[in-house]
């Protein structure tokens, strides 16, 4: 049922999400989400154009929570280590907040179309080269070892970005304190 606070598109977008993380993208109907909000499947069309839409504005607001959370970071006079963890903690926020949205992000992104899909691609693409960058700011400066630039941001990527699948299972852990560990697991390793 559609919460009194949200609009009724809002809500048809967070139960869409909700579904497309439960049973794929594909197998989601209109029907599904209608049934799921309490309408005929008629009435979501007097706010939505299609199914698509959802997907379209679910994945760009997952992209957009990250690049603007990436530029405020990185226009931050913190230094470049600091930088790190707070991305960190950017990732672990996210995925605690918006668990539903992050895994969309992981999964059904390659369902879009273009030229969103390479609007998708290239806010992903730009996020990372930020982070590559700032990896290899925190070298330059002395904060961590002289390490291969792409295994280390792939490691490190590669746990944040499937960090919704593990906060799952352990949700009921304080997310202070997981973001405290992974910066701990990801970045102690490579620390000077």
């Amino acid at each position: 049922m559609i919460s009194k606070d949200l609009s009724r598109k809002e809500s048809i977008q967070r139960i869409g999400s909700n579904l497309f993380r439960k049973h794929g993208y594909t197998t989601t109907s209109m029907q599904d989400i209608a049934s799921e909000i309490g309408i005929k499947p008629a009435s979501l069309y007097n706010h939505i154009k299609s199914k698509h839409e959802i997907l379209v504005h679910l994945l760009m607001q997952g992209a957009n929570l990250f690049v603007d959370g990436m530029q405020e970071i990185k226009s931050s006079s913190l230094r470049s280590i600091e930088k790190l963890e707070r991305l960190i903690g950017l990732h672990v926020h996210l995925s605690v907040e918006h668990t539903d949205l992050m895994a969309l992000m992981m999964v059904e992104w390659r369902h879009l179309e273009n030229p969103e899909r390479e609007q998708y691609a290239a806010l992903r693409e730009n996020y990372e080269a930020n982070f590559r960058n700032i990896l290899v700011q925190a070298m330059q400066e002395g904060d961590i070892r002289e390490i291969d630039t792409e295994i280390a941001l792939f490691s490190i990527l590669t746990t944040l970005q499937r960090f919704y699948s593990w906060y799952d299972k352990h949700s009921d852990l304080n997310s202070l304190d997981l973001e405290k560990h992974l910066i701990q697991c990801l970045l102690g390793g490579i620390r000077v």
